[in-house]
């Protein structure tokens, strides 16, 4: 891998992350600043930094030839264009901090059916920076997974809106439960579409190379329900597991998106379910980062035999490698030198033969 020269020793320990192995620290995705002061660009519009190929390669190279990565770190792009793969009629705007989408006002005598359009517009796009970025990667100077498309619930409570989407579920539960198996399936659609278009020219052509790096020897993909931090667990299962099923019987291996403290009513929901595999944390805005103060559900979801997957601030990894489990521990963190990193790997190794108070979760 052009970027990341101790791949094939990374590679061996995400392997090991993923069958539950011994090694002397805990998977470790670690980044920090090279020094090297290559100019990145910087986009005019909101609509060149998520639509404009070339904008996005420019960007994705000359970031990756600033960083340096450490630990298991690679190099990678969050395709986020990908959520207006289809749009079923509703217009995206695409503001320079984020991609949103213009809620439809539904009319229930002719209610939307969400077919799938390959011919849309949208989802051209997001094919030609795709195929830009896939040319740009070759087969493995850096991964290119799917483009992000989000779960039918969360882009089903975009297109309507918040309000309306959370009102429906009450007031007409089986035309939403339909809409968001619809919206799911094309969903698997697209990724199958996606992951067509990549794995016969590309190595890393599945998985989650973006927005929280992950990396893993067979096909998974990622999943969340923002929306659900508003549901009661009655009807996150009526509502969302069964989405959640049918990803798991298409794809087998589910990384999850829990956001925020709102959605711990799901946990033991999601704990229970095999096909999800990895779940990834983020605390909610003005609460403790994710650190100690969040240990109790780190422990939970490491006794359901989950990989848990957190970005740590550098002084807060310590107690959680000595206190968790390393075998089902992925930390994210960013250094301010290569040298910082290297040495955080370094202590992370004493830390994991150290233990602590009470010893590591061990299954």
């Amino acid at each position: 891998m052009k970027y990341q020269e101790r791949w094939p020793e990374a590679k061996e320990r995400w392997i090991a992350l993923w069958e539950g192995r011994d090694t002397d620290r805990p998977v470790m995705t670690v980044t920090a600043p090279n020094g090297r002061g290559v100019p990145v660009p910087q986009p005019v519009s909101g609509e060149q930094k998520w639509l404009d190929p070339d904008f996005i390669v420019r960007f994705m190279r000359a970031t990756f030839e600033n960083t340096y990565y450490a630990g298991e770190s690679f190099p990678g792009g969050l395709l986020m264009a990908g959520w207006v793969a289809n749009t079923y009629g509703a217009v995206p705007h695409f503001p320079l901090e984020t991609i949103w989408i213009e809620p439809l006002t539904i009319d229930w005598d002719c209610p939307p059916t969400f077919e799938l359009d390959w011919n849309s517009p949208w989802l051209k796009k997001v094919e030609a920076i795709h195929k830009a970025v896939l040319a740009a990667a070759g087969r493995d100077d850096f991964m290119v997974g799917p483009a992000g498309i989000m779960p039918g619930n969360d882009l089903l409570a975009m297109i309507m809106g918040g309000d309306p989407f959370l009102l429906s579920l009450s007031d007409r539960p089986d035309w939403t439960r339909q809409a968001i198996l619809k919206l799911a399936r094309n969903r698997i659609e697209l990724k199958k579409h996606f992951f067509r278009m990549s794995r016969d020219i590309h190595e890393y052509w599945y998985g989650n190379s973006g927005y929280m790096p992950f990396w893993a020897p067979e096909l998974f993909v990622s999943d969340q329900s923002d929306i659900s931090c508003m549901l009661s667990p009655e009807m996150f299962d009526a509502f969302i597991v069964p989405e959640l099923e049918l990803d798991g019987r298409a794809f087998k291996n589910l990384w999850y998106h829990l956001d925020g403290q709102s959605a711990f009513q799901h946990v033991p929901r999601l704990c229970s379910l095999p096909f999800i595999r990895v779940m990834q944390f983020m605390p909610m805005a003005g609460t403790p980062s994710n650190g100690p103060a969040h240990l109790d559900l780190y422990r939970k979801i490491q006794a359901a035999g989950k990989i848990v997957h957190i970005t740590v601030p550098v002084g807060a990894i310590e107690p959680l490698v000595r206190q968790l489990d390393p075998r089902l521990l992925c930390i994210r963190a960013h250094c301010e030198t290569p040298r910082q990193a290297d040495e955080l790997l370094e202590a992370a190794k004493r830390w994991t033969r150290g233990g602590g108070q009470g010893g590591g979760v061990r299954l």
